[in-house]
């Protein structure tokens, strides 16, 4: 597995080696400007990428599973859609996970207690979501988590477990934050894209293309297309004899602490 340490460790023994040979001979300072280069456009790619493991472990699907069960998500509510999302998901029996921003948690407390007590789950995706979130030391990054966690465990009442990294970046900062708030990474495998674009035809394509046995879809609560999106899923779900459980059940993970 390709990890942040292993990395660092190769190139910055060729690094060395560089330096070692230019003792004896000249080399050329574009040498050491292209490893770096490399090595920089390499820790970014899979920084991006949440099921790379790169920094910390995620659990992104069940890929031992082969029964049709599939789990869905939600990131960056509650917001007012959030209640449309689960009006939707009662229609259909269907729980969730959400992942919840803290200042929206103080925004719409009523939604978070609804999501609650319709039997959803609930996770910490940082109090702001802030684009700069990546470039926060641990310490910062910490503070989000244990800031959101405290609003959150108002209404679970048991200590929050799951942790989704906004826009799924993580960072060696990240990595040494959650060794402190003890959270297991919730990744997914069907990325929707609902975040990016309003076309319901192209988020629900790309879906549906992506689905298989013990995957994790992400989808947001924050938009009226993602609404109308999640009703067709729903339907091709049904259509199709899935069953969708929940994080807990699919990944055998505990969503909360007593």
């Amino acid at each position: 597995m390709i990890t942040h340490k292993k990395i660092s460790l190769f190139f910055i023994f060729l690094l060395l080696l560089l330096l070692l040979l230019n003792l004896y001979t000249a080399i050329h300072f574009w040498w050491f400007f292209a490893i770096s280069v490399i090595w920089l456009g390499i820790n970014a790619l899979f920084s991006s990428r949440i099921s790379s493991n790169y920094h910390v472990k995620a659990f992104c699907n069940n890929p031992l599973e082969t029964e049709k069960k599939i789990a869905i998500t939600f990131d960056d509510g509650p917001s007012i859609f959030t209640l449309e999302i689960l009006e939707l998901l009662k229609k259909y029996d269907a729980k969730a996970a959400f992942f919840c921003i803290g200042k929206n948690v103080e925004t719409h407390p009523e939604i978070i207690k609804k999501i609650v007590d319709d039997g959803h789950l609930v996770g910490n995706h940082s109090y702001g979501h802030s684009p700069f979130f990546d470039f926060y030391n641990a310490k910062q990054i910490a503070k989000e988590i244990s800031k959101t966690d405290a609003l959150l465990e108002k209404f679970t009442l048991k200590k929050i477990n799951f942790f989704r990294p906004p826009y799924g970046v993580t960072t060696p900062s990240i990595r040494r934050a959650l060794k402190k708030t003890d959270h297991k990474v919730i990744g997914w495998n069907i990325r929707s894209l609902d975040g990016g674009t309003k076309n319901q035809n192209l988020i629900f394509n790309r879906i549906i293309k992506r689905v298989s046995p013990g995957g994790i879809v992400l989808l947001h609560d924050t938009a009226p297309h993602s609404v109308l999106v999640l009703e067709q899923f729903l339907q091709f779900l049904q259509q199709h004899h899935y069953q969708i459980v929940s994080i807990e059940e699919l990944l055998h993970l505990k969503a909360y602490e007593d």
